[in-house]
């Protein structure tokens, strides 16, 4: 899969250009951009560069400037999401040769009626525009309007969905000479006779959710009989009507005689033998769509040949239902509920499936069932080794979206619940980019406002991997700030604490503490000597996890402990530390060790003459553990000589 390789050097290329617009651009006197070097984009990456600043939300009156004159040459357009006026989307598009337009869901700024107008002031496009995507728009914001689709008369496919679009429209729409394919779903729609003015070239028609169709099921039926070059039919629905439209098309035998594809996803009374007759009279057909209806439990449905079939009934529908109706919230989020059943007994890596998630999630950010069915499936997925088999690509896009999620619900529990439950994760934390910043924000947040006692505990072991300090005891600036005996006695109580988690980060505070030596510790002297004594004897009495209780990036800031030699119990903390995670998680922690120069330091220690026995013997174990892994892997260990000082 795409995800599996490294972007390619388009990709990188492109993605740059997107965010850094400003750098090769120079910007016009009314505020709109021009790129700065003449040359011109071959078309195929115009329309690249088109499309990734449209998925990266980036179009609008300013940006759109670019496309003016002649350096870009598009042929085909997405403009997805633009939030752009009608003067701008005429000068910037409507001069090109443009063969495709995809533009869901545009800002209202601009109207179905303002893009046609533009299109057809061009007469290249006028007669060679074959598709148009106007998805989720306003058609025109004056009443009465003007009806102009006739001006593209080359157009051979017309997607117009969740869309005010009337019988008047739709019979403009079938007049056009050379329309093939039209997708009328979710319009206002009341009557579908007109479409028998395109009977003889019409082989693609989706009537997703018509809510307002006023016809009988026989008058329906009346019309689709004629319709016999149909090789695609979509009459689904979201389970809102109780119509018998399905069932009676099913049990016709004398009808759409062509077909290869039927959605009747969402529709009443349907059954597995209803279907298979209807295929069987149609050896040719390919596909049919049975996602929340009673139907496609049956052998012969189970879309595992030649038929596909989008369903509930098993792995395979599901998957061809999240890959078809990506688009439809409804289904998506019915999709996703069968698939979280699935997964939970799911013992294989499945990037494939992951992604059709990712898809979902990725187009219905603000829809609360499909993001929370979407989290679920997500660590189902992902979970303990299951992550590290999916490409790191994808686990980024994962973890962007879980983001996302939990910025956009952040009152509703269980979300949090499950977008945290997922980024619980080594692989996720480590090994994945994305934005930690905000990822430590947002679970914060959470952290401050919930009191459940299990939440807390990952969201504080993601904090713990996000940090950029392990510890604030590290941060030099912070020393003085903590130097204060409220905080010291509060820490001294947690270093004695029966949960080893507890005892163990109370532990590294004040080793960190004490390590800077006397001249900075500002409160008593016994204070820091009997915190001393207690520390040593805490660590000692520390039983060995069952566990990896904590994730380091780094060992540097380690190393200076190890030298304390006359505070023992500092050394000791840090030495034990040091063989958790490398006991725990060798091949990480081994090699970041030896990478990282370790060898030497406990070299020293186990040289030492001052060398505290119990410190001596956990550095030894430590040694023998890394070169039992040098050994192992082939790598020599590095020449015994004093480490050069060097800061963390």
């Amino acid at each position: 899969m795409e995800e599996a390789s490294p972007y390619s050097l388009l990709d990188i290329c492109l993605n740059f250009l997107t965010t850094h617009l400003e750098k090769f651009c120079s910007e016009r006197q009314d505020g709109t951009l021009c790129l700065q070097e003449p040359g011109v984009f071959p078309q195929e990456v115009a329309d690249r560069l088109l499309q990734t600043m449209a998925f990266h939300g980036l179009l609008n009156d300013g940006t759109v400037g670019i496309f003016r004159g002649n350096q870009m040459r598009l042929k085909r357009a997405c403009i997805r999401k633009a939030k752009i006026s009608a003067v701008a989307f005429r000068k910037a598009f409507c001069h090109h040769k443009l063969v495709e337009l995809d533009a869901t869901g545009v800002n209202a700024d601009i109207t179905i009626t303002d893009i046609i107008s533009g299109l057809g002031s061009n007469k290249w496009i006028q007669q060679n525009l074959q598709c148009l995507v106007l998805n989720s728009l306003t058609l025109s914001l004056e009443d009465p309007y003007e009806r102009c689709f006739s001006r593209l008369s080359g157009l051979r496919a017309l997607s117009i969905t969740n869309v005010l679009f009337y019988n008047e429209d739709l019979a403009e729409v079938a007049s056009l000479p050379r329309l093939e394919s039209l997708d009328i779903s979710n319009t206002s729609i009341t009557d579908i006779t007109a479409l028998l003015a395109c009977k003889d070239r019409l082989k693609s028609l989706t009537m997703h959710h018509l809510k307002c169709l006023k016809m009988t099921t026989t008058q329906i039926l009346d019309v689709v009989r004629e319709l016999k070059h149909l090789n695609h039919l979509d009459i689904s629905d979201d389970k809102q009507f109780t119509s018998d439209i399905a069932l009676r098309l099913l049990e016709q035998k004398d009808i759409l005689p062509n077909l290869v594809s039927l959605d009747v996803s969402g529709r009443k009374h349907v059954t597995d033998k209803a279907v298979e007759a209807f295929i069987q009279q149609r050896p040719s057909m390919q596909f049919v769509g049975l996602l929340a209806t009673d139907a496609g439990y049956s052998e012969f449905l189970t879309g595992e040949g030649h038929l596909k079939v989008s369903g509930e009934a098993n792995e395979t529908q599901i998957a061809e239902a999240l890959k078809r109706y990506s688009e439809r919230a409804f289904f998506v989020r019915e999709a996703l509920f069968h698939l979280f059943s699935l997964t939970h007994v799911m013992e294989k890596t499945k990037p494939e499936i992951l992604k059709l998630v990712v898809t979902g999630m990725r187009n219905h950010p603000m829809n609360l069932p499909v993001q929370l069915a979407a989290s679920a499936c997500v660590f189902n997925l992902t979970k303990q080794d299951l992550a590290a088999g999916m490409p790191v690509r994808l686990l980024a896009d994962v973890t962007h979206l879980l983001l996302k999620a939990m910025e956009h619900f952040p009152n509703h529990q269980q979300l949090q619940k499950n977008c945290l439950l997922s980024l619980c994760s080594d692989r996720i934390l480590q090994d994945v980019p994305f934005n930690r910043f905000e990822a430590a924000k947002l679970v914060m947040q959470w952290l401050c406002n919930h009191e459940d006692q299990n939440m807390q505990r990952m969201a504080v072991a993601i904090i713990s991997i996000l940090a950029a300090k392990n510890n604030i005891a590290e941060v030099q600036e912070l020393h003085s700030e903590l130097m204060w005996k409220d905080f010291i006695d509060h820490i001294s109580s947690l270093l004695h604490s029966v949960e080893v988690e507890v005892s163990y980060f109370a532990a590294g505070i004040i080793a960190h503490l004490i390590s800077r030596g006397e001249q900075a510790w500002t409160l008593s002297r016994s204070q820091r000597n009997s915190l001393l004594d207690d520390l040593h004897s805490a660590i000692l009495k520390w039983p060995t996890p069952e566990c990896e209780m904590v994730a380091y990036r780094s060992f540097n800031p380690f190393f200076p402990l190890l030298g304390c030699f006359t505070t023992p119990g500092v050394q000791l903390w840090a030495v034990w530390a040091m063989q958790h995670v490398c006991s725990k998680n060798p091949s990480r922690y081994c090699s970041m060790l030896i990478e990282e120069g370790g060898l030497q330091h406990l070299y020293n220690i186990k040289e030492h003459e001052q060398t505290d026995p119990h410190v001596q013997q956990i550095a030894v174990a430590i040694l023998d553990s890394l070169e039992k892994h040098i050994v192992r892997h082939g790598r020599p260990p590095p020449c015994k000589k004093q480490p050069q000082a060097r800061l963390n």
